[in-house]
């Protein structure tokens, strides 16, 4: 059991690749579904423990905010023209951004059984 929270991350560059690398493993049979989606459970709570435990720094930014939306407790905002601030780094400049921000604190939702997260080819 895994909140829709704690698998934010899989739709980072690394959760991409590893899901991917876990595809193709389940697909030349080297592991079982089982397994790959084992694997996945330990990147969600590795990597938000990590963030969570781990990094310290602080940003601020200014940017126009071109669209926002607020849906089932996850706020999504679009950013154009953004500029980041680090007391430690030079400024950033990019022109889009897309943030998306929720409760850390959600509780687990219950899996379905009949959709289940496990990685699978989209042929």
């Amino acid at each position: 059991m895994t909140s829709m929270v704690s698998q934010l991350y899989r739709k980072a560059t690394i959760g991409i690749a590893l899901h991917d690398s876990l595809v193709e493993l389940v697909e030349n049979g080297v592991i079982s579904d089982t397994l790959a989606e084992t694997v996945l459970e330990e990147y969600d709570r590795s990597i938000n423990t990590a963030l969570a435990d781990m990094v310290h720094s602080k940003i601020s930014f200014k940017a126009h905010c071109h669209t926002y939306n607020f849906c089932n407790n996850v706020w999504t905002f679009i950013l154009e023209d953004v500029t980041f601030k680090s007391d430690n780094a030079d400024d950033v400049v990019v022109d889009l951004v897309r943030i998306v921000a929720s409760d850390g604190k959600e509780e687990p939702v219950e899996e379905d059984s009949g959709d289940s997260p496990t990685p699978s080819s989209t042929d």
